[in-house]
């Protein structure tokens, strides 16, 4: 099946659901290298699939490229798609990283979802697909855990 055209550098219709958003990639000019790239999210935005109200999380993806890389404004778009869509925190953050990795087929890929609280408590949800390579700097995520007013 051929790929669609990527949405970098034309206009582009929003993504009206996640299902429907297109994840782009592009080559990594340096694929015989092990290094991290990190995209962070800070205003992730989802619906409570119960009542119906936005809840909201700061997403930190790291992963490994292998052979391709996350083209950056098709992630924009997927995260965005999720604005309209009802889901657990749970069920989001894993599934985001599950589509990436399916689309880029990384070495290694991780995603934090800190997730900021709704009835009084806070979710933070952890996925990654397997060991961490060998001799590459993973740095802490820098999302504090959630500590109210302080």
């Amino acid at each position: 099946m051929a790929r669609k055209p990527l949405q970098l550098g034309r206009a582009v219709a929003w993504p009206k659901s996640p299902t429907e958003a297109q994840i782009d990639r592009v080559p990594n000019p340096q694929s015989d290298t092990n290094y991290v790239v990190r995209f962070a999210a800070p205003e992730f935005t989802a619906m409570c699939p119960v009542t119906g109200q936005p809840d909201f999380a700061h997403l930190v993806i790291d992963y490994v490229p292998a052979r391709w890389l996350l083209e950056s404004k098709s992630l924009k778009l997927y995260l965005a798609s999720f604005r309209n869509h009802a889901g657990f925190h749970e069920d989001c953050t894993v599934s985001i990283g599950k589509r990436i990795t399916a689309e880029i087929k990384p070495r290694w890929l991780r995603i934090g979802g800190y997730w900021y609280p709704r009835g009084g408590i806070p979710i933070d949800v952890f996925w990654q697909t397997g060991r961490t390579p060998k001799d590459v700097w993973i740095p802490d995520q820098g999302v504090a855990p959630y500590r109210g007013r302080g």
